[in-house]
């Protein structure tokens, strides 16, 4: 197995020494390093674990018809960690394969997530999720579709790859409902926060350019 990476060069930064102290599915660096300081100065020497996750995609499913978003549910292990609720309301999302543009990686996991195919992308950002800790930077889009059919709870059936053992509930809301929950503070997954909190900011627009013929 190939270790991580290289650290780009850049002359305000020294690396004194570069670890891999594991090298499972994702690696994990100790890196000792200086950084110049806003005064001009180096750094003292700093030691940062840093976890090598890469580059990843997500979606928003929006259908501007029923003016509702499609996401998803599932069980995860970090929110237990974090003394969360671990099933998260999340949007499909996942890794990019090496050299795979994000919006391919969406379409790929759209499609095994909800069972949908977006008809129109619609970039919103690329972001850093986790800058104290990870590399891993998620490209958010929009993405027009129409929402499958849900029953009196909004729930449209389960999806997920059997062979990770993935356990996926799919949810059909409100587009405003879905928004006041993100502005409220409800859904601690990020990446659907900002991508339903982006949505608000553009809704009106979004919607009347995606239902003109």
């Amino acid at each position: 197995m190939t270790g991580p990476a290289p650290l780009p060069v850049r002359p305000d930064v020294t690396v004194e020494s570069d670890e891999t102290v594991w090298n499972g599915r994702f690696a994990l660096q100790r890196i000792k390093f200086r950084q110049r300081r806003f005064d001009g100065t180096m750094s003292g020497l700093r030691t940062w674990e840093l976890w090598r996750r890469g580059r990843a995609a997500a979606l928003l499913p929006y259908d501007p018809v029923s003016d509702t978003v499609v996401l998803i549910e599932q069980f995860r292990l970090p929110a237990l960690a974090a003394g969360l609720d671990p099933v998260m309301i999340e949007v499909p999302a996942g890794l990019c394969d090496p050299g795979e543009d994000p919006a391919t990686t969406l379409l790929r996991e759209t499609e095994e997530e909800v069972g949908l195919v977006p008809r129109r992308l619609l970039p919103i950002g690329d972001f850093l999720l986790s800058p104290g800790g990870s590399d891993e930077r998620v490209a958010l889009y929009l993405g027009e579709v129409s929402a499958p059919k849900a029953d009196a709870d909004g729930i449209a059936g389960t999806a997920g790859l059997a062979e990770e053992n993935e356990d996926i509930r799919i949810s059909v809301r409100p587009a405003g409902r879905a928004i006041a929950d993100a502005l409220d503070g409800k859904l601690p997954n990020v990446i659907t926060t900002l991508a339903l909190l982006w949505l608000g900011a553009r809704h009106d627009a979004v919607r009347r350019a995606w239902s003109t013929p």
